[in-house]
């Protein structure tokens, strides 16, 4: 197989309707109000800045225990011989590695980012792994897949949904692209539900985290918008209100950590 993947035809809109977005013209940025269309642009740079230190970045707002959540996700997933997954904002390529481990090369991912530097990012770690077959890095948009209808086995998206401007668009789109009889798994920090967790779990965030990213990576004001992503996006119930309403189905979610993540399975049929 060769070691990129070529853009696929897209075939069919996209919709829309948008999720996170006050009206027409405007969308949230973190706790702040922008124009619609220079959201992409303010993502973009918070994870140009991050790309280097993502997983340092995940490891300060998880406790390191997001490894054993994208590890849970995968096994979820369940990766067969032969399959084609499609890994979205996946530029550092950690489920694309644990996706392809173990299938001795009878898998193929293609891994769609919108930040081309967190691409670069993950090439690089997959060459220094020994991956370099079987893997395709493509720059694009969630809502406007560059990927054919009906032509992957799987969808993944781990901690990229919230920073998405159009969220019902980038579900659709997730719709279009699976075969019937193929999955949709979403891995994404969510709301707490243990009482007291998430008392302990908000003072870490506003006041801790934005500090540690200061201190650690140099970046406290991306670190400021990840923590306030977090409080924008929709809670388990409503978010699988939405996966349902693009047009998926069998949705469940299951809790991690008392609901820090939640991890959405939904089937297209």
């Amino acid at each position: 197989m060769a070691n990129r993947c070529a853009i696929l035809p897209r075939t069919q809109g996209s919709g829309a309707s948008r999720a996170g977005v006050t009206d027409r013209q405007t969308a949230d940025f973190g706790f702040r109000t922008v124009d619609r269309e220079e959201k992409p642009s303010l993502v973009r740079g918070v994870f140009d800045s991050v790309a280097p230190k993502y997983d340092l970045m995940n490891d300060l707002m998880s406790g390191g225990v997001h490894r054993l959540w994208k590890a849970d996700m995968v096994t979820n997933l369940a990766p067969r011989p032969g399959q084609h997954l499609l890994d979205v904002a996946g530029g550092t390529g950690d489920i694309a590695r644990r996706f392809l481990k173990g299938l001795d090369g009878d898998g193929r991912v293609t891994i769609v980012d919108y930040t081309p530097r967190m691409l670069e990012v993950g090439r690089d770690r997959a060459i220094d792994a020994g991956i370099v077959e079987g893997i395709g890095w493509v720059a694009g948009d969630a809502a406007r897949l560059p990927v054919a209808d009906n032509s992957v086995d799987a969808y993944t998206i781990a901690f990229g949904i919230r920073n998405v401007t159009d969220i019902p668009g980038a579900l659709r789109e997730a719709r279009r692209v699976v075969r019937p009889g193929g999955r949709f798994l979403c891995l994404e920090f969510s709301h707490v539900a243990v009482p007291g967790l998430d008392r302990l779990y908000e003072e870490f965030s506003f006041r801790l985290l934005p500090r540690l990213g200061g201190l650690v990576a140099g970046d406290r004001d991306s670190y400021q918008y990840l923590v306030e992503s977090i409080r924008r996006f929709p809670d388990q119930e409503t978010f699988a209100t939405m996966i349902r309403e693009a047009g998926l189905s069998r949705v469940s979610y299951r809790n991690l950590s008392g609901g820090i993540a939640a991890l959405h399975s939904a089937w297209v049929v």
